[in-house]
């Protein structure tokens, strides 16, 4: 039997699946720090690191063939139920309508299954960005913090551009325990945010801009030598800034 879940575990042993013994094993079994699966030759599921970490296994769909990437979420179903997989293809956004699928566009992230690694939501994430061509990365970090547990609050298109515009959004984003501040170009909306609200920050820099420091390197640099008290992830990466960001909001919930 593959390793499930303790919460798949105990369904199993209410509904009469499998016995006392049984259920004792696996729960040891699923409770082992080196505790995975093997996936034939190709990937070493991680079915225990929701317990572990308190953020369940994400499959990164990029750099996967389709039959492989197929065989790590049958896998991932078998054990939790429910498999989320991000930067999506379109060819193997193709290949996955065999599964049940719910497809977020702008994010291009897939779930798969309907029981959620994480239940309950627990802590709130602010998600904040600049422009609307940022929102692929804030659309990648609320789709992870939800799934991570976390309810979230958006605003988007609140750039320094026009910073008159995030001033009506203050008020709604106080109720987060954490936000996630994703911005392009010259990267300055993290900063601002850090100053104005004592809630803590977490930069997203974007590949947006171009030219002499563009690709995100201007805005990566300038989140780094902030005079506001922030934190900051890589470029693009809103799914490090969404699961960090969960993280921090479910601990303090």
């Amino acid at each position: 039997m593959p390793m499930l879940s303790l919460g798949r575990i105990l369904d199993k042993f209410h509904q009469g699946d499998i016995t006392k013994d049984q259920a004792e094993r696996l729960i040891l079994r699923a409770i082992r720090v080196d505790g995975f699966e093997r996936v034939a030759d190709i990937a070493k599921l991680d079915t225990g690191r929701a317990h572990r970490t308190g953020a369940p296994e994400v499959i990164l769909a990029e750099g996967k063939s389709t039959t492989d990437l197929t065989a790590i979420i049958e896998a991932q179903l078998r054990a939790e139920g429910r498999a989320i997989l991000t930067r999506v293809s379109d060819e193997q956004l193709r290949a996955l309508k065999r599964f049940d699928i719910q497809w977020h566009e702008k994010a291009r992230i897939a779930t798969i299954g309907h029981s959620r690694p994480i239940e309950g939501k627990r802590g709130v994430v602010g998600i904040v960005c600049a422009g609307t061509a940022d929102v692929r990365v804030a659309e990648e970090a609320r789709i992870i913090a939800e799934e991570f547990g976390c309810g979230t609050i958006e605003a988007y298109d609140v750039g320094v551009a026009g910073i008159h515009r995030l001033y009506p959004e203050l008020p709604k984003l106080l109720d987060a325990d954490v936000l996630v501040v994703v911005a392009g170009r010259e990267g300055t909306l993290p900063t601002v945010i850090a100053g104005l609200t004592d809630i803590p920050v977490i930069g997203v820099p974007v590949s947006t801009g171009y030219g002499f420091g563009g690709q995100g390197k201007a805005a990566l640099l300038a989140m780094l030598q902030s005079c506001s008290v922030l934190a900051v992830v890589n470029i693009d990466a809103g799914f490090v800034a969404g699961a960090f960001a969960a993280k921090i909001a479910r601990r303090i919930a």
